[in-house]
């Protein structure tokens, strides 16, 4: 046999499974690195139905979170705003408005706009709003600074780690309650301020965020 195939070959068996196995490992980490919530969701921005400028009716009229999305600090869920919420204000502002044409449409027959959703937790994982909000969580923390965009788009990764980060550090995030939902606020104290406090309010709030898998995967 040892005429039929050089002596070279008889490491060829080797060469290959060495080879596939760096193959697998690169292509693995790779996956790993890139087709993360990081990479995949942040800066997701879908058109909408309806355009809503959020740095115009938050950031300049100063409509607060919870006129659109109500129920935000009293459910689990942010709730999307019905036609009847958007028509309380453009039954008499713009009302021939081609771009708001949807809106009326579905005010008038009661169908619901085809919104798309930019932020979505798997169906394996429960987050509740009320939870955080009530605490001092404000919105920026996990949506960014929506009150300056005009079209909102996904600011923060929402992968397994990036919330253990906050539940393990909760003092880094913590504001006072009646701050929750200005957009804007920020310690005056600055990062030390904010870790003072933030101590303080874990204490004063009995703050104890789950760490354990079954604190969110129910």
């Amino acid at each position: 046999m040892s005429k039929v195939f050089p002596k070279w070959s008889n490491a060829l068996p080797l060469k290959i499974v060495v080879f596939v196995f760096v193959f697998v490992t690169t292509l693995l980490a790779g996956i790993t690195y890139y087709v993360t919530p990081k990479y995949v969701r942040v800066g997701y921005e879908p058109t909408q139905p309806v355009p809503y400028d959020h740095s115009f009716h938050v950031g300049e009229l100063g409509l607060d979170c919870r006129y659109c999305h109500d129920g935000v600090d009293k459910s689990d869920v942010a709730n999307i705003p019905a036609a009847d919420t958007c028509m309380k204000c453009h039954s008499m502002i713009k009302t021939d408005s081609e771009l708001l044409a949807p809106i009326r449409e579905s005010y008038a027959t009661g169908e619901p706009v085809a919104w798309k959703r930019v932020h979505q937790v798997p169906d394996y994982v429960y987050f509740s709003h009320q939870a955080h909000v009530t605490r001092g969580v404000s919105c920026v923390e996990c949506h960014g600074q929506v009150n300056e965009m005009e079209v909102v788009s996904h600011a923060e990764p929402m992968s397994m780690g990036w919330c253990l980060d906050c539940h393990r550090n909760p003092e880094e995030v913590l504001r006072p309650v009646d701050e929750v939902f200005n957009l804007d606020w920020v310690h005056p104290g600055g990062k030390q301020g904010q870790i003072k406090d933030g101590l303080k309010f874990v204490e004063e709030r009995n703050i104890t965020p789950p760490q354990s898998c079954t604190g969110c995967h129910r």
